[in-house]
């Protein structure tokens, strides 16, 4: 499995992991809590895959940039989060890092 393929996996894990976290209301709610430690498990295993073969400071830019980014949309779609101009300038912001460094950065291997 390729840097990408686990960094991909480690995201989505990480973006089904934080909404299950929430669905968890404190750690009350057994399935939810389940769910969000196993997402958690498999973001951060596939994370460390992917570091064998990325630098720590990029993959982690993307893994949680993206995560931001798309838990945030989760945030606003599913649970009501309201998401004034700051909020939606900075989740734009990150986005735009994120895409600067996939598009233009020569430091996404050792």
């Amino acid at each position: 499995m390729n840097q990408w393929l686990f960094l991909a996996v480690a995201i989505l894990a990480e973006i089904f992991a934080t909404s299950m976290l929430k669905l968890s209301n404190g750690f009350t709610r057994l399935i939810p809590s389940i769910c969000s430690i196993v997402g958690y498990i498999i973001s951060f295993y596939c994370l460390a895959q992917t570091l064998k073969t990325m630098p720590v400071g990029i993959a982690y830019a993307v893994w949680s940039g993206v995560g931001i980014v798309c838990v945030s949309l989760i945030a606003w779609a599913k649970f009501g989060q309201k998401l004034d101009m700051p909020a939606i300038l900075g989740i734009g912001l990150i986005l735009i890092g994120v895409i600067v460094i996939n598009l233009f950065s020569k430091s996404m291997t050792h």
